[in-house]
């Protein structure tokens, strides 16, 4: 008897191989992207954070998204303090996020300072229950872009997928 394979046996196996990439493929391409997806939830839960936390401390918040560096963090003003100043957050929200590298901040509008692509945007969240209109755009290295949308009175964040124009990001006529 010759040791091997038969045609038979090279044929099941090729087969079930097919069967089992059919089942996955589907799987592995939802993985595409979703790094971006994460990173847009990560910032829009830092977005709802900030809002709810400038009411109930009476303080002001300012979301910081520095551009040309590809991250953002929070800094705090106390009204009521001897020298008001905004300082680095030290509480849940105080860490400075730094995007993947698959993943970049590809402009922020902000009502009032309008587009910034360069430097340093700024959001701020009063301890009255407001929140600066904004918009932000996040791509990823497929081209792939998340629009996320803060609405000024509500602080609710918005997502979606693909590039929205900042009135539609909104909801409102601005």
């Amino acid at each position: 008897m010759n040791p091997g394979f038969t045609l038979l046996e090279l044929a099941v196996v090729m087969f079930v191989m097919g069967l089992i990439m059919m089942i996955a493929l589907p799987y592995i391409n939802g993985l595409k992207g979703s790094e971006l997806r994460s990173e847009v939830r990560r910032l829009a839960s830092r977005a709802n954070y900030l809002y709810e936390e400038a009411g109930a401390q009476k303080v002001m918040l300012r979301l910081s998204f520095d551009l040309d560096n590809n991250r953002y963090f929070v800094t705090r003003l106390d009204p009521f303090a001897n020298k008001p100043q905004f300082v680095a957050e030290r509480g849940p929200a105080g860490e400075i996020v730094t995007l993947p590298a698959g993943v970049r901040l590809r402009d922020v509008w902000v009502d009032g300072t309008g587009v910034v692509t360069r430097g340093v945007a700024v959001t701020q969240f009063y301890p009255g229950g407001y929140v600066d209109a904004t918009v932000v755009h996040l791509i990823d290295e497929n081209g792939e872009v998340f629009t996320l949308g803060i609405e000024p009175d509500s602080g609710r964040v918005d997502i979606s997928n693909g590039d929205i124009r900042t009135t539609a990001a909104l909801g409102t006529a601005r």
